[in-house]
């Protein structure tokens, strides 16, 4: 992956998970600062791995530099685990025993629940799987 050539559509690819990310650190903040809403630990953790995101994208697209995908492809694919993870105990498919959050916020509550299924961690795990994608598709074209 050489940091020099790209086609237009890449540099696109990696604003658009750029965006994401910002989208997504700043509806967190939004959630957390503004809303009052105290994040669960599993919470914590993929606000862990999306905030960095935001900053190697930024620093990947200006000027553009394929190899920042390799950096942030093993944060997302991390971040998404932990957003499935909190998916599964959300929805009752992992055991309540298996919970991180004993102590404070519970990992199950439901908080904010968008068209009545649309929850904070199911939008965590579309905003990594999004990246993930878009990540893997440019990661593809430059290699070609």
């Amino acid at each position: 992956m050489s940091p020099g050539y790209y086609k237009p559509a890449h540099w696109n690819m990696l604003f658009l998970c750029w965006l994401i990310a910002c989208i997504s650190t700043l509806g967190s903040l939004f959630f957390s600062e503004v809303m009052g809403r105290t994040p669960c630990v599993l919470c914590w953790y993929q606000r862990i791995f999306m905030y960095p995101l935001l900053f190697i994208f930024t620093v990947g697209l200006f000027p553009f530099d394929a190899r920042s995908v390799r950096y942030a492809l093993p944060i997302a694919i991390t971040g998404w685990a932990f957003a499935l993870y909190h998916c599964l105990l959300y929805l009752g498919v992992i055991p309540t025993q298996l919970q991180p959050c004993t102590q404070g916020v519970s990992c199950t509550d439901a908080k904010l629940e968008l068209f009545g299924f649309v929850t904070i961690p199911l939008l965590s795990l579309l905003a990594f799987t999004l990246i993930i994608a878009l990540l893997l598709a440019v990661r593809k074209g430059v290699k070609s």
